[in-house]
């Protein structure tokens, strides 16, 4: 008979159409402002513009979740590690 494990951390890698949780909420959070704007402007144009800005929000997200690695501005580690209390004096000679 086979075994599985119960896998704990599946809301790190929880999907919700293409995305990661955290930016799936911030879509949903973009969706209903604009359809506050939307229920409240009078203007086509302004509804033109409010779904493509959403489209274009998901297009961006999807991109970024696809590509983690262009927001990574340092090194994962630092070069040195120490357990030494850093302070502000530099002791070496110009």
């Amino acid at each position: 008979m086979k075994r599985f494990e119960v896998y704990k951390n599946i809301r790190k890698r929880a999907v919700i159409f293409g995305l990661s949780i955290s930016l799936f909420a911030l879509m949903m959070v973009s969706i209903l402002a604009s359809l506050l704007i939307i229920i409240f402007s009078f203007s086509f144009a302004i509804i033109i513009g409010v779904l493509v800005l959403n489209a274009s929000l998901f297009v961006v997200l999807t991109w970024i979740t696809h590509n983690p690695q262009i927001f990574q501005m340092t090194n994962a580690f630092p070069k040195i590690l120490s357990n030494k209390k850093t302070s502000g004096f530099d002791y070496e000679q110009d």
